[in-house]
């Protein structure tokens, strides 16, 4: 009996050699979890960033509205955005390419939002068009995902559309 004794008392206890799978489905829960609750205000902030980006875009088409009609007086304003833009290593500027916007504006896509310019204003004098107004837009490319507000905006002031649209009343500050 004493043999049985010695033998037992010389064994080691098996420790485990990682985890359980009870302590891994914790883990995985855990994980779970905190991603559902991080998902939901990540799209809430990329949405803000897109809002944010399609108003500091709307303010530099304006701007560069007033640079080409200071530019090109004869031709007025620019009625597209590819006007606007153009790259310098394509020549001299031109009112056909005035090199005052980067290309991820002129494409018309940036951000989460489609830009355009619209409601053109034309006079003819001398056989010459002169563009005297202009509306840029600022639509979400998917309403409720990439952006909620629609924007409008002319050489003075933006306008929102909490609907998404073109529809635009609630002034920007």
């Amino acid at each position: 009996m004493n043999r049985t004794k010695s033998k037992s008392r010389t064994r080691r206890a098996v420790l485990p050699n990682g985890f359980t799978l009870m302590e891994l489905l914790i883990v995985m829960a855990i994980i779970t979890i905190l991603m559902l609750l991080a998902i939901p205000s990540f799209s809430a902030l990329k949405k803000r960033g897109n809002h944010l980006s399609a108003i500091k875009s709307i303010q530099a088409i304006q701007e560069a509205e007033t640079m080409y009609s200071s530019n090109y007086p004869t031709y007025g304003y620019a009625c597209s955005l590819p006007a606007l833009g153009g790259e310098s290593s394509a020549g001299a500027p031109s009112p056909t390419a005035a090199q005052f916007l980067k290309a991820d504006i002129t494409s018309g896509f940036k951000d989460g939002y489609i830009f355009a310019i619209t409601n053109c204003t034309k006079v003819s004098a001398s056989g010459t068009d002169r563009i005297t107004s202009y509306t840029i837009t600022a639509v979400p490319q998917t309403i409720g995902k990439t952006g909620d507000s629609g924007y409008c905006a002319d050489d003075s002031s933006i306008k929102s559309d909490p609907a998404g649209g073109t529809n635009c009343t609630q002034l920007v500050q």
